[in-house]
């Protein structure tokens, strides 16, 4: 498993260079805030499309495959985001980028799950979320100092070199994982699945508006800095999870995935009144903590899950409640921000966020 945590560390990384630079790079090809919207949405309109799909055949064939083809075609469409000439142009490459990674996250969560110790899944998850996490925590600091040395693009290429890396780790030390569960499609939409997936969808929704938005609410900080914030909330997520895994493994997961969902996001309806760098760091460290509380135990009770009705099977439709998120935020974000101001979209789309946490808890099924 440790070779297959690296291989997300690479991918995630080259990911997490590009992550802050998107929205910058966009505007300087013409986009407006709706199209900076639609380009966000088509990645995640991929993967909405693609992942459920990728997740009840990877239960059946195998996660390796779909593992590989996601890394080869990261490291491929890098290279087209260099030579792009308008935002109609980014718009497609995000869908295919999309695609890519519809077979890349869920199959690797889902072979990580396959694998987890009964009672210590938050331990098990929480590893994978940490290697995720470091990729894209330590990514947008990385591409921030990048674009301020050697320029946007050249950040594009280090996501190209880093999937490939990623592809050859998983190719040479990375073996086959399938999971006969033989579990029907129906069998998977019931109350607790359903209910999880709108606990992904609140977390997704503020994550969305972090990587399309923050950068452009607080543009008048340098890259680096714009950077280090997106990264500092990200790595104390991480951190999080790797010291208090056994916190979740040991009390009632829906009871601190709520508590964590709800702290994360009074956190974040301070970002748009926050007026300088240490205030806006203050309170990205702070939401990532609680979001850490919030993911592992999701993310637990979503391998619980799965060995009823398939890793793969649930893992895809977890991430599916991501990308219908990330799709449907920015479009909605860029429409508030549009005709008003794009504070308002934060302050908008956090209580919608703290709408779907308290739904989830008033549904959820304790096992």
């Amino acid at each position: 498993m440790r070779a297959l945590l690296l291989a997300v560390f690479s991918a995630m990384l080259g990911l997490g260079i590009v992550a802050p630079l998107m929205p910058i790079y966009a505007k300087d090809l013409g986009a407006t805030t709706l199209m900076l919207g639609v380009i966000y949405s088509s990645f995640s309109t991929a993967r909405a499309l693609f992942t459920p799909i990728v997740g009840f055949l990877s239960d059946r064939l195998g996660r390796k495959f779909f593992i590989l083809t996601g890394l080869a075609l990261y490291s491929i469409l890098s290279v087209f985001y260099m030579i792009a000439r308008t935002p109609e142009d980014l718009v497609v490459i995000r869908f295919f980028h999309g695609l890519s990674s519809a077979m890349v996250i869920p199959s690797a969560m889902a072979y990580v799950g396959h694998l987890a110790e009964r009672g210590r899944e938050g331990k098990a998850i929480s590893t994978f979320n940490v290697s995720f996490l470091l990729g894209i925590g330590l990514g947008p600091f990385l591409g921030g100092v990048i674009k301020d040395v050697l320029g946007i693009r050249f950040a594009f290429a280090f996501m190209s070199v880093l999937t490939a890396l990623s592809f050859l780790i998983v190719l040479l030390y990375v073996p086959n994982v399938r999971d006969r569960s033989g579990c029907r499609v129906t069998k998977v939409f019931n109350r607790c699945v359903l209910s999880i997936m709108l606990f992904r969808f609140s977390t997704a929704l503020r994550m969305a508006m972090i990587m399309a938005f923050f950068p452009v609410l607080v543009s008048k900080f340098s890259g680096a800095e714009i950077g280090c914030a997106i990264s500092t909330a990200v790595l104390t997520n991480a951190l999080t999870q790797k010291t208090l895994y056994w916190v979740v493994d040991r009390m009632d997961r829906g009871k601190i995935a709520v508590f964590g969902g709800i702290s994360a996001t009074s956190m974040f309806l301070l970002l748009p009144f926050a007026n300088n760098f240490p205030t806006v760091l203050a309170i990205t460290i702070t939401m990532g903590f609680f979001n850490g509380l919030a993911t592992c135990s999701a993310s637990a009770i979503a391998v619980e899950l799965g060995r009823i009705y398939g890793h793969g099977a649930v893992m895809g439709l977890y991430n599916t409640a991501m990308s219908l998120a990330m799709m449907t935020t920015p479009v909605i974000a860029g429409f508030i921000a549009e005709r008003t101001d794009l504070s308002t979209s934060f302050v908008v789309l956090g209580f919608l966020s703290m709408a779907c946490l308290f739904i989830f808890y008033a549904t959820i099924s304790k096992r």
